[in-house]
């Protein structure tokens, strides 16, 4: 199961109810977590749920807007500051990590673990190991942009239960036994072999998280097999066309027609501009996403967190089931 938790669903400022973009993402039930994007403030965001910066693996920056990244160098201070010395994946533009090598120097910042850049530029898989495959896709911004596709893999071991019990082998210890690959010895001296009652099942959970972009089509071999897309949805269509090209960001609409036509049963919005930063404003984005994706929507909030089965079934949690107290 993957959950992702988000930690900013604004773009370009801060409103009061959201801060700008950042969302964590935890690829299984282990502690390791992504971060994708890093906005400014991440860190603060931190604070009131239950990741912490010695549990993070790796951070993935879309671009080099600020929006995207003036929060990094900030996270970076405080995660030395408090005796990390884990090696940090930062999978980034080259500009990103020039300019965090500059801070570095001008700021008299000391890392107390090493920094690993992969740049997205060249490399296209950021990431492949432990069950986690990273991989990155180019997208049409007026920086240049990359979107992540997160792939979590899984083995469990089924056990062939009508056979065990065909057998005469209740459910009970020895179940276990075979279930963690021993064999066992039957109260009549025969042995089961744990290879012949058990099979492996690979289970794959899989979300495309896309960067600042203006051509959702760029996405389709991504979303390949994707049980979700989390993409920007700045503006509705029609202030898109009044605002003109030159942001080049998607509307809703136009994200909605793409998730239709690359058959992903579920979609969520996300990097609102702040005129949408109202229930009225929320409620035009909703409508004309239902209008053109007839599948599961949400529309991210500050805190939100879903999680994604192998199943590809996603469920929204309550903003608070992963606060702090």
């Amino acid at each position: 199961m993957m959950t992702l938790t988000f930690l900013g669903t604004s773009s370009g400022v801060p409103t009061r109810r959201r801060n700008v973009t950042a969302l964590a993402l935890q690829p299984g039930a282990g502690r390791d977590w992504w971060l994708i994007d890093c906005g400014e403030a991440t860190q603060h965001r931190l604070q009131h749920i239950a990741l912490t910066v010695h549990d993070l693996a790796g951070i993935c920056i879309t671009h080099i807007h600020g929006d995207h990244s003036y929060g990094l160098p900030g996270l970076l201070a405080s995660a030395a500051m408090t005796g990390r010395t884990r090696p940090l994946i930062l999978a980034a533009p080259a500009a990103v990590r020039a300019w965090v090598e500059a801070t570095i120097v001008h700021t008299e910042l000391f890392l107390t673990f090493p920094l690993v850049h992969v740049d997205v530029a060249t490399t296209a898989t950021i990431h492949d190991a432990e069950g986690l495959r990273i991989t990155r896709h180019h997208l049409s911004h007026r920086a240049p942009s990359v979107g992540f596709r997160f792939e979590a893999r899984q083995q469990q071991w089924k056990l062939d239960g009508a056979g065990l019990r065909a057998r005469g082998v209740a459910p009970g210890p020895l179940w276990g036994k075979l279930q963690q690959g021993e064999d066992v010895t039957l109260d009549d001296g025969s042995v089961l072999a744990a290879g012949d009652w058990r099979h492996a099942e690979r289970q794959q959970a899989v979300a495309v998280i896309g960067g600042d972009n203006d051509t959702p089509e760029l996405l389709m071999q991504a979303c390949h097999g994707a049980g979700v897309l989390v993409h920007e949805a700045t503006y509705t269509e029609a202030m898109l066309q009044k605002v003109g090209p030159g942001p080049t960001h998607s509307s809703v609409q136009r994200v909605a027609e793409f998730a239709t036509r690359a058959g992903l049963p579920n979609l969520v919005l996300t990097h609102f501009s702040a005129r949408y930063d109202s229930e009225a404003g929320m409620a035009e984005l909703e409508a004309e996403a239902r209008a053109h994706y007839p599948g599961n929507l949400f529309l991210a909030h500050d805190f939100a967190t879903c999680t994604l089965d192998a199943q590809g079934q996603l469920r929204v949690q309550p903003a608070s089931a992963r606060r702090q107290v």
